[in-house]
């Protein structure tokens, strides 16, 4: 480290001394006060280098501000920006603090990073490995105009630009973005990361787009057939499952066998999207796919019903062989969220009550929760039934228990 020789001198600081100053002996230095403006000095090392600092007294200590180097900052923008910072320190400021505290903000990019290894969902786990690669997709896609930023130094009209350009192409992935940056902001916040405001608060959201679709009579018969010509039987299986209970794909995907229960036709879900567990109701039909997996799988050592290669340890995204199935079925603009959809409409068509239907699907309204809360799992089990025997008529099979040999022969 470079020592301070001799005693503290002041000069009037002109280019013309700073130029022929006498440099210090090796890894020395020297420090050069103004006159003019006294806080104002600049340190002189033994190989030439001549920077300005202001340096005052801050509490119990002094704080050596940085300006900048001499000659790129003359003397007379070095007492400007001097006169600038004594300025921040006449109001009780440390502006060497704040600058200090400026360069160890993360970027945006860190600070993904740091939310993405440290936050932990509503039950305690950390985020996904599908999350974590939407979150880095939508960053990488979407918002590169950020991701180098200090969490400081992004405004809200970024935001809002980015959010407008996104809804051009997507408006669903444009909110996405808004909430993302959010939440990243909100955490850091909580962890004590970050202290200012949140640049993606109140940013009005697209209107959200109302999806309507679902398996309509004349396509039931042809997706379960091309079901049982599906040559994965695990992927079959899964969209099967997916219809009938109505559950949401991430839970389907996830379903771990001592969750269930057959004798009782009971799938507890530990904990939904919505953040509170569910019990899922399984039809007869649900059983007899489920049962046949289980006799499968005897002698494995995974426990989810539907394994898979991943870290996850079961299945994850099934867009290529929805997509196939789509295809084998002639069926077009139906998605895997759309089954969900399917089992609740059908519900509907025999008579089925909103609040039933509600419970079914455990979807979550500020109306409707009081209702669901007071409903037994009997009214749903009969509702989810007939559903499920609708269906099985619409697609030609009069005999819902044809559906188990209908997918089987395809094992």
């Amino acid at each position: 480290m470079l020592a301070q020789k001799g005693p503290i001198v002041r000069e009037h600081l002109t280019k013309t001394l700073l130029q022929a100053v006498a440099l210090p002996l090796a890894r020395q230095r020297k420090t050069i006060y103004d006159t003019k403006v006294p806080a104002l000095a600049v340190r002189v090392t033994s190989t030439g280098a001549k920077t300005f600092y202001v340096i005052k007294r801050a509490g119990t200590s002094m704080a050596w501000f940085k300006l900048g180097a001499f000659p790129d900052m003359t003397v007379e923008q070095a007492r400007t920006e001097a006169g600038k910072v004594l300025g921040e320190f006449a109001t009780g400021a440390n502006p060497a603090a704040v600058k200090r505290a400026l360069k160890e903000e993360p970027t945006f990019a860190e600070a993904l990073e740091i939310f993405l290894k440290d936050k932990r969902k509503r039950d305690g786990t950390p985020i996904g490995a599908k999350t974590k690669k939407d979150y880095g997709d939508l960053l990488r896609l979407h918002m590169d105009g950020i991701k180098a930023k200090k969490l400081s130094a992004i405004e809200r009209t970024e935001i809002k630009a980015t959010h407008t350009r996104v809804t051009k192409g997507s408006p669903a992935q444009a909110d996405k973005c808004v909430a993302l940056v959010s939440a990243v902001f909100s955490f850091m916040k909580d962890m004590e990361h970050f202290a200012g405001p949140n640049p993606a608060e109140r940013i009005k959201k697209n209107p959200p787009i109302e999806r309507d679709r679902y398996l309509l009579s004349d396509e039931l018969a042809r997706f379960f057939q091309a079901l049982a010509d599906m040559p994965n039987p695990t992927m079959r299986d899964f969209f099967m499952v997916a219809l009938l209970t109505g559950a949401r794909r991430a839970n389907v995907a996830s379903m771990r066998w001592q969750d269930i229960d057959m004798g009782a036709g009971l799938w507890r879900i530990a904990m939904t999207k919505n953040g509170t567990p569910q019990n899922v109701t399984l039809s007869p039909e649900a059983v007899a796919v489920l049962q046949q997996r289980k006799d499968l799988s005897e002698g494995t050592s995974s426990g989810y019903v539907f394994p898979g290669t991943g870290s996850t340890g079961h299945i994850v995204e099934p867009k290529r062989a929805w997509a196939r199935l789509l295809e084998a079925a002639n069926i077009e603009g139906l998605r895997v969220h759309d089954l969900r959809r399917t089992l609740g409409s059908w519900q509907a068509r025999t008579g089925t009550s909103l609040a039933i239907i509600g419970k079914s699907l455990n979807h979550k309204t500020q109306r409707a929760t009081g209702i669901y809360a007071r409903l037994d799992l009997h009214p749903v089990r009969q509702s989810v039934n007939a559903a499920t025997s609708a269906m099985m008529e619409a697609a030609g099979l009069k005999q819902p228990a044809q559906v188990v040999p209908l997918l089987a022969k395809a094992a």
